[in-house]
């Protein structure tokens, strides 16, 4: 079995391949304070709850966007999983051509789920990941990494709003039944709901233009179902994208050597 874990700013997000099948997944919320024992502690639970065998892992396959949580759980991986994890960074083979100025700049989980978009759905297509932050990335219809665009996600706007004005409370984050909020509260859903819906409708179509249009478009991410609710402008809701990039990615530097892909620009 495999263990994938995708290290958010947030949240971490945990998945266990059997085979091709994900046969349980958990989310943890990403702590630096944490030791690497302390983390194991915790994970070993879930896998028990989950009636998932700790002996039965064999490989990790991991993505962070906290680069000071990297070290803590390639320490787990050794010491509890006897495995040395393969961390999808720079040196690491994922198919996929970078495009980007300086392809040493994107986030790992953002070509982690590039790669997982394109062999689901072929190309070319968008993903939209809406966590943290608020991620777009393109792939075209040849397979490789455009580059994309990045905005402050939902709740580090809707926590900016809350903090710096006094008389606004911290509401749910779903849509109202009316765009004319006639309470504060529909208003702050409103605003933020129907706004992000439109930031990403924006973001989309800017893209399909420059990609000559046809793409389709993937949601993932710790808010898709939310905001998924409030727009049509996806194709494919998918929240388990990054583990399944993960599982892509291992298996390829995993497997028997294959000839190198001639390309003009970086590839991962």
């Amino acid at each position: 079995m495999l263990l994938a874990i995708d290290i958010g700013n947030t949240e971490s997000k945990l998945g266990v391949f059997e085979d091709e099948r994900l046969v349980a997944t958990w989310r943890i919320s990403s702590d630096l304070h944490r030791t690497s024992d302390e983390y194991a502690v915790l994970i070993l639970d879930l896998l028990h709850h989950g009636a998932v065998d700790p002996t039965g892992i064999k490989g990790v396959a991991l993505c962070s966007s906290v680069p000071p949580l990297n070290q803590i759980f390639e320490e787990l991986s050794r010491a509890y999983f006897g495995a040395e994890p393969l961390v999808v960074g720079a040196g690491v083979k994922t198919g996929m051509r970078i495009l980007y100025d300086n392809p040493r700049e994107v986030g790992a989980d953002r070509i982690t789920d590039a790669v997982a978009a394109y062999r689901l759905y072929g190309g070319p297509v968008i993903v939209v990941d809406l966590g943290t932050a608020t991620v777009f990335d393109a792939v075209s219809k040849e397979g490789d990494y455009l580059g994309g665009a990045i905005a402050p996600g939902i709740v580090i706007a809707a926590e900016a709003l809350f903090q710096r004005t006094s008389k606004l409370n911290r509401v749910e984050m779903v849509g109202p039944k009316h765009a004319i909020g006639k309470n504060t509260t529909h208003a702050i859903q409103s605003g933020i709901m129907y706004g992000y819906a439109g930031l990403v409708e924006g973001v989309v179509q800017r893209f399909q233009e420059e990609m000559g249009g046809g793409a389709k478009v993937v949601a993932t991410g710790g808010l898709a179902v939310v905001v998924a609710k409030e727009t049509r402008v996806f194709d494919v809701v998918n929240t388990e994208l990054t583990l399944q990039g993960l599982k892509y990615i291992y298996e390829l530097n995993h497997s028997a050597p294959v000839a190198p892909r001639l390309a003009g620009a970086g590839e991962g």
